[in-house]
């Protein structure tokens, strides 16, 4: 075989070897596994895949044969934990660089950030950009995972030095930042010391917004831990589990209580028996507890929807801000008129269970809340599609009047930019695997 034959043969095992990595990284999976040899047990994914290729594919079939016999001609196998290595740091290298490309031709980006210690307990920082990509016919608004960056320092000032190196690294300019996002931690949000104030310093325009799903628990939690499980051991969780906590006890409320006098009876564990005995009297035979729990039940299912919507990559600020205002009005809406529903639902499960509907203490307040357009936004309305409902329909409907309206055009842009939630910094800690 020739030099220029034996070329070109690498060159294609190469390429499905390149394919092989990229869809096990895809799919957020390791690639090795306990042995690194071809055709044994526990040698991992790629290695699985690869004899896989070669059972349907010639060039693989060809390349594994003269790996397992060892011909003269074969030096370099592409099939060690090396390669593997190098080919995801190219490939890595090469996302990045397509990632960048898209930011500074979006031009305004936000940063998003948030940290957590690793395995091996050094903390550990997740970067995510969001722009408003417009490269194609339609835009949209992209959130791009940059990657993990190694923190020496955990106060505002070390994660700041962090993130500006990166972005130098990078090459994105620190003054076309209009957004920043993070979580409710001090040496992140915090006025003064904070990354939020550190970045405003030398960008005033980096508007912050503190993340919609970590505010949006705070106040929830804030409220239970205060009104209706102020007896209870309950710890900060997601929404999804306090709906799933809550919906048995509603639903089964009287059988709950039977077992529970059942325990009362049997039961020779003084701590089980003691903690039965008052549970069913001051709790589930308390109207006052069965009408809060039908009111937190209805709530947190609508407080739960609000949260997964939130934590969308896609999610727009201006979204957002009607979902919350949704969840406001919601809540408003029950306080005035869905208040007399719950009580009758309260009311029917008290009367299944042979208690009195009365109130023992009653704390029914009611409180009410209230809550120029220039020239070319009067003619930007008239002029606006039916269809445009989102900020994301507004902006692709601009960049079709060839910059009759740039000022709205940008604003738009820099808007969807802003970020709602650091949901997809989260994620990235869960979702990558150790290679």
């Amino acid at each position: 075989m020739s030099l220029l034959t034996r070329l070109a043969f690498r060159v294609e095992v190469l390429k499905r070897i390149i394919a092989v990595v990229q869809r096990i990284a895809k799919n957020n999976l390791a690639l090795r596994e306990d042995c690194e040899k071809l055709y044994v047990e526990n040698n991992g994914i790629f290695l699985q895949l690869i004899e896989m290729i070669a059972e349907f594919d010639p060039i693989m079939e060809e390349h594994l044969r003269r790996v397992h016999f060892q011909e003269r001609d074969i030096h370099y196998t592409y099939l060690g934990p090396k390669i593997q290595n190098e080919l995801i740091q190219m490939l890595t290298a090469e996302v990045r660089s397509l990632i960048v490309a898209k930011t500074k031709h979006a031009k305004y980006f936000t940063v998003i950030l948030d940290c957590t210690p690793d395995a091996s307990h050094e903390e550990q920082m997740s970067l995510v950009i969001r722009c408003a990509d417009d490269s194609e016919n339609a835009i949209v608004v992209e959130e791009f995972w940059i990657g993990f960056l190694k923190v020496n320092e955990t106060s505002g000032l070390g994660l700041f030095i962090e993130l500006k190196n990166i972005l130098s690294n990078l090459e994105l300019a620190i003054d076309i930042i209009r957004g920043q996002g993070y979580d409710n931690g001090s040496n992140m949000k915090g006025k003064h010391k904070g990354v939020q104030n550190r970045l405003l310093e030398i960008n005033p325009k980096a508007f912050y917004t503190p993340c919609g799903c970590h505010s949006l628990n705070l106040t929830l939690c804030d409220m239970i831990m205060y009104k209706v499980l102020r007896s209870s051991h309950y710890h900060n969780t997601r929404w999804e589990s306090y709906v799933e906590s809550v919906k048995p006890i509603k639903d089964q409320t009287s059988k709950i209580r039977d077992a529970l006098i059942d325990l009362t009876n049997t039961s020779y564990d003084s701590k089980i028996k003691s903690e039965a005995e008052r549970l069913t009297p001051f709790e589930l035979e308390n109207f006052e507890f069965l009408t809060g729990m039908i009111i937190w039940y209805k709530l947190l299912y609508e407080i739960n929807i609000v949260d997964k919507f939130l934590q969308s990559e896609k999610m727009d600020i201006d979204v957002a801000i009607g979902q919350l205002k949704g969840l406001i009005s919601f809540l408003q809406e029950f306080r005035e008129s869905r208040f007399d529903q719950a009580l009758v639902e309260a009311e029917h499960i008290a009367s299944e269970m042979g208690i009195k509907p009365i109130f023992r203490e009653k704390h029914i307040i009611r409180r009410k809340r209230q809550f120029d357009d220039i020239n070319s936004e009067k003619l930007l309305r008239h002029s606006l599609p039916g269809e445009a409902k989102r900020a994301i329909d507004v902006l692709n409907y601009l960049k079709t009047m060839d910059g009759c309206y740039p000022n709205f055009y940008i604003a738009y842009r820099v808007l969807l930019t802003i970020p709602v939630t650091v949901a997809s910094a989260e994620r990235s800690f869960f979702q990558i695997e150790v290679v």
